[in-house]
């Protein structure tokens, strides 16, 4: 018999609606519940694509016996972290703080208030190694708040000491300098894995902001080594497991140090960071290939990740058929089926597969060889044989395609749309992809239609239905989305849009004595502490974005109210960044864009003449992270952007105009000149 969460549109709730666990949502009834009747509260926080969430569902809460024991000493809460990150970030401090380490599966043990006194993550069916079974676990927190109710209440008071604490910063009015773009870079090298790729040993994430920083390192000091780090790890990913050679798109992480093996699970904004990390390393080096692992992931996303709506979905699951990984591995045998004898061996070779198999007897595809050599050991032209693999490349999906599916989480989260949102708007324009322009368009206006119905912004959307207030992140991403629709299209309603979005995100997050933004609205639910977020995790944090977000609108709009906000922020974390880039990636940044010249370009022209085009073409065709682009077709002055003010078309043709340092030089109309400009 289903339990409450069968009313939820979340898919991970409703994958436990049938559990014999009495599940709850979070919210008034739940709580309510436990106050009433004095009883502990057994929060459980995961999400549709973990794995391990899966597992213990498997073997917990699908047991009869230890589902029992839980609906009779535990009121018992079921939580979609993707929905409600407050509540995650909140109750993940509270493991960490306890257990000195986190992640999903999280159970966590609360009073009837919410306070929280015990934690931990995955717990086993029957004891293993150094962790108790997940019922002895479940009998012994109950029995410990029965009877010695004094000492869970003195454990609560320690804990909720320091709950909160890790993103109190003091106000600083120290200078924005950028010796701290220098400091940073000396405390992220020595991790670097030289021979490999990427930081540390296994597992290896792709941490993108990180690459993010090394492209605009280099672009500022022009230090040839954080180059050398971006290129060797985009390479070593775009040729591993870790991205999925057939259907495209990066799983989440490597479980090897060298790429290989990968959680299979495929997140949106993971492929929302790399798409834009891709962009811009083919700006910087103009090698073809980060250009073809950029449209590869946006193609992906567009068929199999976006709804009809014109939202994204929000990941798909490492499993199938109740095996990790079995939809994208392949055996040799699979492969000759498919492609035929002759051409499956050649096949095979390329992408490394063979009858031993690397991952539990079948073959996870990746690229071992070098195309040019693989092609003169094989007795082709390389021409010849990058035509013969894209051809049983398109063949192999195809057949993938008739497979039994991962589970897909169709729910369309805001933020992450925003991410998404901003990699499709800024590779139409570098690429000069009106496909790509209609799908950013497209997500643009359904998230300001159907998660802004009413002004306020939310969080979740699935099957209609919008819900949950969004958080500091939903509105930071979104608002930096729609700049880069505007960078885009240049309609000014892109814009008016995200200024409005930034108005209200002030309005609700900032806190003028600290300094900062809280991840919740003052309008949220009030839990036991609000929640702040310093670092940059799997995505950026919202306080960075809008940091970012606030310095690019103030230089669009001339209000310089937006500016000194996002100083305010960047002089409180200046010195951790410093100190932990790893964790500060989008941060940095933010900082970048502050301590760096930022052009201001205007492009003037009717879009048809190809001489607008062109000028475009010339915008987009480097590596220049510090800009921003304004535009129009010569009729107007644009309202409302100050940047267009009095400027028109030279001589009738299409114009562009440079700015930098509040001096601007003489308007060109060459792009040769534009370079010359755009380079100085």
């Amino acid at each position: 018999m289903p339990n409450r969460l069968i009313d939820e549109t979340s898919p991970y709730l409703l994958q436990h609606a049938n559990n014999p666990v009495d599940w709850y949502p979070w919210g008034e009834e739940a709580l309510a519940r436990a106050q009433e009747g004095d009883k502990p509260i057994l929060l459980s926080i995961g999400y549709s694509a973990c794995h391990w969430c899966h597992v213990m569902e498997r073997e917990s809460f699908e047991n009869e016996e230890i589902a029992a024991l839980m609906n009779e000493h535990f009121v018992n809460i079921k939580v979609d972290r993707e929905e409600r990150p407050d509540l995650d970030a909140v109750y993940m401090e509270a493991v960490h703080t306890l257990t000195g380490s986190g992640g999903w599966p999280m159970t966590v043990f609360l009073t009837p208030d919410g306070r929280p006194f015990y934690g931990g993550t995955y717990f086993p069916p029957t004891d293993r190694g150094n962790m108790p079974g997940f019922p002895r676990l479940v009998s012994a927190i109950s029995d410990a708040y029965r009877t010695r109710r004094g000492e869970v209440l003195q454990s609560i008071n320690q804990l909720m000491g320091h709950l909160g604490q890790s993103a109190r910063l003091p106000r600083s009015l120290e200078p924005l300098i950028n010796d701290t773009m220098h400091r940073a870079f000396q405390a992220l090298a020595p991790a670097f894995d030289h021979e490999l790729g990427g930081f540390g040993n296994a597992p290896k994430f792709p941490q993108p902001m990180a690459y993010e920083f090394l492209l605009r390192y280099y672009h500022m000091s022009n230090n040839p080594r954080a180059l050398e780090m971006a290129e060797a790890t985009l390479q070593a990913m775009a040729r591993g497991g870790i991205y999925d050679q057939v259907g495209g798109g990066f799983h989440r992480y490597s479980t090897d140090r060298s790429w290989l093996v990968p959680h299979f699970e495929k997140m949106l904004y993971d492929n929302a960071l790399l798409v834009r990390l891709y962009l811009h390393a083919f700006q910087a080096t103009g090698d073809a290939m980060y250009r073809h692992i950029a449209t590869d992931i946006l193609d992906y996303v567009v068929r199999e990740m976006t709804d009809p709506t014109g939202g994204f979905y929000s990941s798909q699951d490492a499993d199938s058929e109740g095996e990790e990984g079995k939809f994208f591995i392949w055996t040799p045998e699979e492969l000759a089926e498919v492609l035929g004898t002759e051409e499956g061996e050649l096949v095979g070779a390329y992408f490394g597969a063979s009858q031993l198999g690397n991952f539990e007897g079948s073959n996870i595809l990746h690229l071992p060889n070098d195309m040019d050599e693989f092609a003169d050991a094989v007795g082709m032209d390389a021409e010849q044989l990058g035509e013969t693999l894209h051809g049983a490349r398109g063949k192999l999906l195809e057949a993938r395609e008739k497979r039994i599916h991962p589970a897909r989480d169709d729910k369309i989260l805001t933020g992450w749309n925003g991410l998404m949102l901003q990699a499709f708007a800024e590779a139409a324009a570098v690429l000069d992809r009106d496909d790509y322009k209609r799908v950013a368009v497209e997500n643009a206006s359904f998230l300001l239609r159907e998660m802004r119905p009413d002004g306020r912004m939310l969080r979740s959307y699935k099957d209609g239905q919008a819900r949950v207030l969004g958080y500091l992140e939903d509105y930071a991403f979104v608002g930096e989305g729609l700049l880069c629709v505007y960078e885009l299209t240049f309609d000014p309603r892109w814009i008016d849009e995200a200024r409005a979005l930034a108005d209200e995100m002030i309005e609700l997050f900032w806190d003028e004595d600290l300094g900062f933004f809280y991840e919740t609205g003052k309008d949220a639910e009030q839990l036991v502490v609000r929640p702040r977020e310093l670092f940059d995790n799997a995505i950026p944090c919202g306080g960075s974005m809008a940091a970012l977000l606030l310095q690019r609108l103030s230089v669009f709009t001339g209000d310089s109210s937006y500016e000194e906000k996002a100083a305010t922020t960047l002089r409180g974390v200046q010195n951790i960044v410093a100190e932990h880039p790893m964790g500060m990636g989008n941060w940095l940044s933010a900082l970048d864009f502050y301590v760096s010249p930022v052009k201001e370009v205007v492009v003037i022209g009717p879009p048809s003449d190809p001489g607008t085009r062109e000028l475009l073409e010339t915008v987009h065709g480097g590596y220049r992270p510090n800009k921003v682009i304004a535009g129009g077709d010569g009729t107007d002055e644009g309202p409302g952007i100050p940047l267009l003010e009095g400027r028109g078309l030279i001589d009738g043709r299409p114009t562009a105009y440079v700015c930098q340092n509040y001096t601007c030089q003489l308007p060109v109309t060459a792009p040769a000149d534009l370079v010359a400009q755009l380079d100085q």
